[in-house]
């Protein structure tokens, strides 16, 4: 594709991608720095993006398989009563009815910081904000001729794929996730036609469905009692009636999973279910990960890799001990967005005790997670300043944000890497997420 005929330099590229926004944005009260260029992975990164969604589609499957046999008695009890904790008995009820039993999200999307070794997947994100965002990205800088991954309509049509062959999808997104209802607006507006409207953005109030419908579920299951449709929308899947993805099942919204994968005694399990290649990619990019339990140890006993015998030690931790993250599993409106994480390295003694003492309390109801933290390394990147005029060199540190959309049922289901998207922010930032001093770029190999 050729390059705009009147882009020529980076101002004019960095104004083009400015221009090129809908009228209404992509995000509510939400803006962003603009970068001229992409962002460059290099080859090696690509190309392990481009085939980690086999083994993130495994995972999945593996996590929906030891959470079935742990409920039927064939796994230890204490996985699905670990998993359970906190939710109430209706979804629970959902979770492990026949209806949905071998249903997975057909969106996944790992967090992964860029480390100086690769690549450190902080979480997963069954239900993501960033796909029309990231479509968005895609499409505009492939105008200006850039290769990203995916291409200019990756993003789109892996989207639309994952609904088979549904007359009508219809997006319902929450009153807590409406900051991206533009998004999902503009991505259905590139999928409808001149002449039909296949793909809707509804109100949390929407059941007015219609056989073979599908749903695209755009609200944490933690905020049910705000979404009103929620239990017609679960019935008429659960009947049959529509295709919903994701699916009710909170397993997949539990950061904890990552806790299941580093724990010795189901090493056996990921092996035989993940094969040994798969298993090793995980281990290699996701961090150590504990599941914050009060309960006591024996007196010889001691938490792995920490070597503490009581959570408490954990407070008197010198701070260089610190590199470690605490934050809610799943299940609490503290659970996206940033919200309910805490760097110990970046807290006092003082804070850091307090973060612990919640997490120990909140075992039984929405339990924590400690992970090692993985430090983003320092990349060069610059963004342009429309004020002044100029490209502003910023050293930053950088989350992507890998889209694989699944499609085709059972064994012949796929999950292809359609874009990824780069969030850039200032190096002084130890937690990366969306914000206005922030760069979003799609990425190019």
């Amino acid at each position: 594709m050729s390059t705009p005929s009147n882009v020529s330099s980076p101002a004019d590229a960095a104004a083009f991608v400015r221009d090129a926004l809908p009228p209404g944005g992509l995000f509510a009260d939400q803006s962003w720095r603009i970068s001229p260029v992409p962002f460059a992975l290099g080859a090696d990164l690509a190309k392990e993006l481009e085939t980690f969604g086999r083994v993130l589609l495994q995972f999945y499957r593996a996590v929906n398989l030891l959470y079935r046999q742990s409920v039927a008695g064939k796994q230890p009890a204490w996985i699905a009563e670990l998993l359970d904790q906190g939710k109430p008995a209706e979804l629970v009820e959902l979770q492990r009815s026949n209806a949905f039993k071998n249903d997975i999200p057909r969106v996944l999307r790992p967090d992964c910081l860029l480390t100086e070794s690769g690549f450190a997947i902080s979480e997963l994100d069954s239900v993501p904000g960033g796909i029309g965002l990231t479509a968005w990205l895609n499409q505009t800088y492939s105008k200006l001729g850039a290769p990203v991954i995916g291409g200019e309509r990756g993003m789109v049509d892996g989207f639309a794929g994952i609904f088979g062959d549904a007359k009508q999808v219809h997006i319902v997104v929450s009153e807590e996730a409406g900051g991206y209802r533009p998004e999902m607006e503009w991505l259905a507006g590139q999928l409808n036609g001149p002449e039909r409207s296949t793909f809707n953005v509804q109100r949390s109030t929407f059941t007015d469905f219609a056989e073979g419908d599908a749903v695209y579920r755009f609200f944490e299951l933690f905020d049910l009692a705000n979404v009103p449709a929620s239990k017609s929308i679960f019935a008429a899947a659960a009947e049959k009636r529509i295709r919903l993805t994701p699916p009710p099942k909170p397993i997949f919204e539990e950061k904890l999973l990552f806790a299941l994968l580093w724990n010795r005694n189901l090493r056996p399990f990921w092996r035989q279910e993940l094969g040994e290649g798969f298993l090793n990619r995980l281990l290699k990019s996701v961090p150590y990960t504990w599941v914050m339990d009060p309960t006591p140890l024996p007196p010889h006993g001691a938490i792995p890799e920490l070597n503490l015998t009581d959570w408490q030690q954990l407070k008197a931790m010198s701070q260089k001990e610190r590199d470690l993250i605490l934050k809610v599993s799943g299940y609490s409106e503290e659970a996206w967005g940033a919200r309910g994480v805490y760097l110990g390295s970046d807290l006092s003694t003082a804070d850091w005790s307090v973060a612990v003492d919640k997490a120990l309390a909140a075992w039984g109801r929405s339990p924590f997670v400690l992970q090692r933290y993985h430090k983003p390394r320092v990349v060069e990147s610059s963004y342009f300043d429309f004020g002044t005029g100029q490209l502003v060199p910023m050293p930053g540190r950088v989350r992507l944000c890998p889209y694989y959309f699944v499609s085709g049922e059972n064994d012949s289901a796929r999950a292809q890497l359609a874009g990824v998207l780069a969030t850039i922010c200032p190096a002084d930032k130890k937690i990366i997420h969306g914000m206005k001093d922030a760069i979003l770029a799609p990425c190019i190999a």
